[in-house]
């Protein structure tokens, strides 16, 4: 027994069922439903529905030949439009996946492949219906002995795919090396000792002194030649130097104030909270709600109220991460967060490196990242 999430167009899929997102009536609509209809051969599946199904409720579920899909059977869910979320659309679409999966073993099935069903054209927000489709498929899993597969990103779902697989390689090529950080290390290591020398050897006593590495100098903007250690000023140096630094800093405090002020003394306050705490925090600072945060993480409902009845509660790291895109945390704001429960991000882990490349550009994407491990031969969050 198994579930993975693939990208793949799912006419292309060979499990033994496919599911298809169907309408009530026994009409054709877009996206998936026309993909399907299409490869199996459009004029004979909607033959077949017309003669021997009909129409059917939302929630319902049928079965058809797969024709000339590389499948035994298509399981067709009648899925449910979201109007309003309070319309009965979760128990609806729950149906959808528990009674496929009962279908698809009713019918000899040892596999079978879904959509994210409902969440294109019938509009069903994607992180909920995502995190639904998991719910019930791993509850079926417990019981049932079938290979399940999620696919994603067909032909209406690849443009983001598109904009960040480059970028994520390039970023993981640049990230993840040990060696690396070590040579950064003592890179940084030697240039304090280096200076630490340069200052015993007389640089303090007033002499001018070209440090030896001009590229330490280019982060900043200096020309190595031309970089010495200042001369001792003069006492109307010094006094015409504080006048202007102490006006500069003076207009830089008033602004800081009136802006960040307020801000900094709330987060000071909460310098000694837990990971619980300080999560629960951000999410009402963000102007989020529970529930948006633990969809979008694919976090487990009975997991997140354990996290937030539990000021001690100490998540496993890969919760955590998730919890950070759920939240849609920067960078900062992640680290900071991570090291109150004990971790952080690591640059000789993959896993690490993947969440931080999608924190860092602001890729809230959860079933994304979770194909983007799976291709790199990482642990999935869902599988």
């Amino acid at each position: 027994m198994s579930l993975k999430i693939i990208r793949n167009n799912i006419v292309n899929m060979s499990t033994d069922a496919i599911v298809n997102t169907a309408n009530p009536e026994p009409v054709v609509g877009s996206g998936c439903d026309y993909a399907i209809y299409e490869k199996a051969g459009f004029e004979k599946l909607l033959e077949f529905r017309k003669k021997n199904i009909g129409r059917m409720n939302e929630g319902e579920v049928f079965v058809t030949p797969a024709f000339d899909l590389n499948a035994k059977f298509i399981i067709h869910a009648v899925s449910p439009i979201y109007m309003d979320g309070a319309s009965g659309e979760e128990q609806k679409l729950r149906n959808c996946y528990k009674k496929s999966l009962e279908k698809a073993v009713e019918y000899g099935c040892n596999s079978i492949s879904f959509p994210v069903v409902s969440t294109g054209s019938f509009g069903y927000p994607k992180e909920e219906g995502l995190n639904i489709a998991v719910e019930e498929i791993n509850n079926f899993l417990e019981s049932q002995d079938i290979d399940v597969y999620i696919v994603v990103f067909d032909d209406t779902n690849t443009e983001l795919g598109k904009k960040i697989y480059p970028d994520l390689e390039e970023y993981i090529s640049s990230n993840y090396a040990e060696e690396k950080v070590q040579n950064k290390f003592h890179f940084f290591q030697n240039r304090k000792q280096g200076r630490d020398a340069r200052q015993r050897n007389g640089a303090l006593q007033g002499e001018s002194a070209a440090f030896s590495a001009p590229n330490v100098y280019s982060e900043i903007g200096l020309d190595a030649e031309t970089a010495t250690v200042p001369k001792k000023q003069t006492e109307s140096d010094e006094v015409s130097e504080k006048q202007t630094v102490s006006e500069f800093a003076v207009d830089e405090w008033i602004d800081f104030e009136e802006i960040h002020g307020e801000k900094l003394n709330e987060r000071i306050k909460h310098s000694t909270d837990t990971f619980s705490e300080y999560l629960l925090y951000l999410i009402k600072e963000k102007n989020m709600t529970n529930a948006e945060v633990y969809n979008r993480a694919l976090v487990n409902k009975k997991v997140f109220s354990k996290i937030k009845n539990n000021k001690d509660y100490h998540p496993q790291k890969i919760t955590a991460l998730c919890l950070c895109v759920g939240a849609r945390l920067n960078m900062d704001e992640t680290r900071d967060i991570l090291r109150r429960a004990g971790y952080a991000l690591s640059p000789c882990d993959k896993t690490d490196i993947i969440f931080s490349y999608f924190i860092e550009n602001g890729i809230y994407d959860m079933l994304e990242l979770d194909i983007q491990l799976e291709e790199h031969g990482l642990a999935c969050i869902l599988g």
